[in-house]
């Protein structure tokens, strides 16, 4: 069950992201637990089960060590959390480069047990078969082109892709490669600006940049990096609040309050009842 309560709200559908193409630019975030969920989605036409919760939640280096056990687990808290938005969840590294029977299965299993309403797969070239396979079979798949973070052992770090003629030619292959497969959608990522823009004007399904272009379908981000959760956040992204203050702040505070014995106070501790012993109230509130 929501934590909302009983659902009384459409959720965004693959038509209405669709039919967004060249026209109001669609909000796209990360989310990753329910509470998080429940506050973005009034706000957001997309929250994004990221295999970043790897290295956001978990503190790995990477998202290379993601598994699907984890992408279901964190996919079914952003579900049960919205009601709103539309929830895609990331199909994580080795999820869907094997067997095309293998993909799909995986693929079946987030959509079952999270409840979401797509997957999101890094279309490398030897995925894109893959890709067309899980589509022709009704399993609604969002793309992603240019920075690919599964690559990055492969491809030598996170770095701006496009930038030479040769690298500019293979993000294009690989957003066309996308939409023949069927993508309802594509994700864009860290790539130079006249290419970002290339694509959104070639691609007949909404782009969503992160790190590209203002001229993409939309865009996204990763929460934590725009709340100021982090200390260090990349370039492309624009902090709107002070999260790692604010949390310090408070725990600083915290911190001298139980030090100095004033929490808890009288407000936040129980007594013992007046009621004779073995009363069913044994205890009441403060107040």
């Amino acid at each position: 069950m929501s934590i909302h309560g009983p659902a009384d709200v459409t959720r965004v559908g693959i038509r209405d992201i669709r039919q967004r193409k060249g026209g109001a630019p669609l909000v796209c975030l990360t989310a990753y637990t329910a509470p998080m969920a429940e506050l973005l989605d009034p706000f957001c036409d997309i929250l994004l089960v990221g295999d970043s919760v790897g290295m956001v939640v978990h503190g790995l280096p990477s998202t290379v060590g993601v598994t699907l056990d984890m992408m279901v687990l964190h996919g079914a808290a952003v579900m049960r959390g919205s009601r709103r938005a539309m929830v895609v969840v990331d199909m994580p590294f080795g999820s869907c480069e094997g067997a095309p029977e293998t993909a799909f299965s995986n693929a079946v299993r987030i959509l079952q047990e999270t409840g979401a309403q797509g997957v999101k797969i890094e279309c490398a070239p030897a995925v894109v078969g893959n890709v067309r396979y899980l589509v022709d079979r009704g399993v609604p798949v969002m793309g992603h082109v240019g920075l690919r973070p599964q690559s990055v052992l492969a491809e030598g770090g996170f770095r701006a892709r496009g930038r030479e003629e040769q690298e500019r030619q293979q993000v294009l292959s690989e957003m066309r490669g996308s939409v023949e497969a069927g993508v309802f959608a594509l994700v864009v990522e860290g790539v130079a600006e006249s290419l970002a823009s290339e694509i959104t004007a070639q691609c007949p399904v909404p782009t969503i940049g992160i790190g590209a272009s203002a001229a993409c379908d939309g865009q996204i981000l990763v929460t934590e990096d725009m709340l100021g959760l982090f200390e260090r956040s990349p370039k492309f992204v624009r902090r709107y609040g002070d999260l790692r203050g604010l949390v310090a702040s408070a725990v600083e505070r915290y911190a001298i309050d139980v030090r100095s014995r004033r929490f808890p106070g009288s407000g936040e501790t129980y007594f013992a009842s007046r009621r004779r012993p073995g009363s069913a109230l044994a205890d009441i509130p403060a107040g």
